[in-house]
């Protein structure tokens, strides 16, 4: 069993959002959506801080699809476009997508996207992975752990370019991967836990 997923060191991340620009570049997403959004911890402002002044603190959270083991979207969709594949990624088949959005309401993380409106890109043209399916008007959207490069042996795009170093990614199920080891040696932990849905993205600080 394969159980592919990525470790984020929080004290490495920057808050940059090089991984989000570079997730829209190879997944061909259309202007106004990401599949990565780059979150503020504790605070409702964008690059805010916690803390009284001067001992203010700010810790950034990178948030996207968590490829759960127990994903509650999967449960709610009526058609069976959303499904686990055999390397533990949640995705979602869009000829069967029919828009009604029960996935978005269902995700404890808020981490998918719906394209209202027929996709626009700027430049008007396709700038994805060739081999990246362009998305039609009316289907959700989501991370996909970049599945056609992890499909060719490489790695997800935000892993390649993350400045800081601060991504792993492999395979959970293999006690000797390096992010089973990551996980295993700082105790790294799941974003909402409470809701049962074992993500397969950790998070940990050094």
């Amino acid at each position: 069993m394969t159980k592919l997923g990525i470790a984020i060191n929080l004290e490495r991340c920057v808050g940059c959002n090089t991984c989000a620009n570079a997730c829209k570049m190879q997944n061909n997403i259309p202007m106004n959506m990401l599949y990565i959004r780059v979150e503020t911890d504790g605070v409702d402002t964008v690059d805010g801080a916690q803390g009284p002044y001067p001992n203010l603190s700010r810790t950034y959270i990178p948030v996207a699809c968590q490829h759960c083991e127990n994903p509650a979207c999967l449960k709610v969709c009526p058609v069976g476009a959303t499904y686990k594949d055999d390397k533990g990624r949640v995705e979602i088949h869009y000829d069967k997508c029919i828009g009604c959005r029960s996935c978005m309401a269902a995700c404890p993380c808020n981490a998918r996207v719906f394209n209202w409106n027929e996709p626009g890109r700027d430049p008007n043209w396709n700038y994805g992975d060739k081999d990246v399916p362009v998305r039609p008007k009316g289907v959700a959207e989501k991370c996909t752990l970049c599945k056609e490069r992890t499909d060719r042996g490489d790695i997800p795009m935000c892993v390649r370019v993350c400045p800081g170093r601060a991504r792993v990614f492999g395979d959970l199920d293999d006690p000797d991967s390096e992010i089973s080891k990551v996980v295993r040696e700082n105790k790294a932990h799941q974003l909402l836990e409470e809701f049962g849905t074992r993500p397969q993205l950790r998070y940990y600080n050094d």
